[in-house]
């Protein structure tokens, strides 16, 4: 970078929001601005989980930009290295690359309330921004528990977004902590080389069964040929969750039939009662976000596999033990205990107008203007926000949205003219909060009698949002100034002139001088 370079806008991340950010931003005809991105490449999610049988679990011709159709998914629920390359092709078809710099990681932002601006400290130097565009996302940061007597643990232990690849599994015994959504695709993945493979497990998930097929070359052919094709397909896709949204916002009891086909698809495969007890959960489907899976429950059936219904308590040398008490001999840990949800990290390295990072705003639980901006950070914004994701559906359809929203600000604060800033009002951010509450309390994710990574440490659901797509991006496709507060930048001050003549006016210039 070089010294004193300032930016219209600094986007933070290269993963689904930080490049649509960047596509947006062109189109708005906005090319004064940087991409900053910490790793090596592009991709965010897509570039960090490359475990073994990591694909997505929302359709493929869903799971993509509707501003830049894939005519060539090879598979109904595309695979990470998929995805990953689909995201390297955005940054070279939009020709984003100029903009983006790799290795390149945000230490700190500062807002400057003379300058209206941010000042930003990365790994490779200083700039400063008019706004900046947070597009870190909730999957970024890993969560490891600290389990005591982790730190002296002899074999290996990491992260199933942090895949060492260079550990060779087969013949090991291996401990999977968490059964989520990355679980569920590692553990069939892992089994058949494994000598013995240990599963703990605090709470059982709903897993359906996965209606994944290669999308043949025919089909290929058409999307090709006939670009509105494609376009139907999403359209059908889309259409399909939103009518089953209404089921998880407004009448949870109706998922029943739901859980039904979800223990047929168990039976199937889980012959021992016993084990049948242990993966079956307590819980109304759809509080914990439901899986996919054609694989994982066969491969708990194996004779190599123990399942272990508790959560992993401690470790003593090459013992692990769960909190009911069980024990096994493992050689290596591998966590698939998710990320930093809603303790977005990024939060504790943003410092607002009053000197406060949003971490410290946010310590009673994370609250934003329609998943975007927050009261006290003046042009400042979040990709994928608080109460943004879906139980159910395409995050890339909120993401969308989200840039609408984004592409509105910047166009607001072009009409103002002259430098100047947007503030949440505290009033704006705290009745959009109050009313995604209120909803929230009907639907399945805090009615269904479970405690899910959705919900924060109070019990509050600061990840979902309790509505349709539609809704949601209805309700950010303008920006309402009234939610907002007009900042310009303080005039100079004004010095009086000094009269050689006049001894009193020279002091009263002195007092103005020294702003008196």
């Amino acid at each position: 970078m070089t010294e004193h370079e300032h930016v219209r806008v600094a986007v933070i991340g290269s993963g689904f929001g930080g490049l649509g950010a960047a596509v947006r931003l062109r189109r708005e005809g906005i090319t004064d601005f940087v991409v900053l991105e910490r790793a090596g490449a592009v991709g965010g999610t897509w570039r960090d989980n490359s475990y073994p049988g990591c694909a997505c679990d929302v359709p493929s011709h869903l799971y993509s930009f509707s501003f830049a159709p894939n005519p060539d998914w090879p598979r109904t629920f595309s695979g990470q290295e998929h995805i990953w390359d689909y995201l390297e092709g955005v940054a070279d078809t939009f020709r984003l690359r100029p903009h983006i710099r790799l290795n390149t990681e945000v230490m700190m932002m500062r807002w400057d309330a003379d300058e209206l601006r941010w000042e930003i400290e990365t790994s490779n130097g200083s700039l400063t921004a008019d706004v900046v565009v947070s597009a870190t996302g909730p999957l970024s940061d890993p969560k490891t528990p600290d389990i005591p007597g982790i730190g002296t643990f002899p074999g290996k232990v990491f992260h199933s977004a942090r895949w060492d690849h260079d550990y060779d599994l087969r013949g090991k015994r291996v401990a999977m902590v968490g059964t989520g959504a990355s679980a569920i695709q590692i553990v069939p993945e892992i089994q058949k080389r494994v000598g013995r493979l240990t599963l703990f497990q605090r709470t059982p998930p709903w897993v359906l069964p996965r209606a994944d097929r290669a999308i043949t070359g025919a089909e290929r052919w058409l999307h090709k040929q006939l670009p509105f094709t494609t376009q139907a397909r999403r359209g059908l896709l889309w259409g399909i969750r939103e009518l089953q949204v209404q089921a998880f916002t407004k009448r949870p009891d109706e998922l029943g039939i739901v859980e039904q086909l979800a223990k047929r698809n168990m039976y199937r495969a889980i012959k021992d009662p016993v084990l049948r007890d242990k993966l079956t959960p307590t819980y109304r489907i759809g509080c914990k976000r439901i899986l996919l899976s054609n694989t994982y429950y066969p491969a708990l059936s194996r004779s190599n596999v123990d399942v272990v219904a508790s959560g992993l308590s401690e470790i003593r040398g090459h013992t692990v033990v769960a909190a009911d008490g069980t024990e096994a001999e493992v050689d290596a840990i591998i966590f698939g205990t998710g990320f930093h949800v809603t303790d977005m990290p990024i939060a504790d390295r943003v410092v607002g107008d009053e000197g406060h990072t949003l971490m410290e705003t946010w310590k009673d639980g994370m609250k934003s203007l329609r998943g975007a901006t927050a009261a006290g950070f003046p042009n400042w914004m979040t990709i994928i926000g608080p109460n943004t994701g879906l139980g159910n559906s395409s995050m890339i359809l909120m993401i969308e949205s989200q840039l609408n929203y984004m592409a509105d600000y910047l166009r607001q604060l072009n009409m103002l003219g002259g430098r100047a800033a947007l503030a949440a009002r505290p009033s704006a951010v705290n009745g959009w909060n109050h009313r995604v509450q209120e909803r929230m309390k009907r639907t399945v994710w805090n009615t269904g009698g479970c405690n899910s990574w959705y919900l924060d440490e109070n019990g509050v659901n600061t990840t979902v949002w309790p509505g349709t797509t539609t809704e949601f991006r209805a309700a950010t496709r303008r920006v309402d100034l009234s939610e907002y507060e007009v900042l310009r930048a303080p005039k100079p001050a004004e010095v009086v002139p000094i009269s050689r003549t006049h001894p009193k006016k020279r002091s009263a210039a002195k007092k103005v001088e020294a702003g008196a």
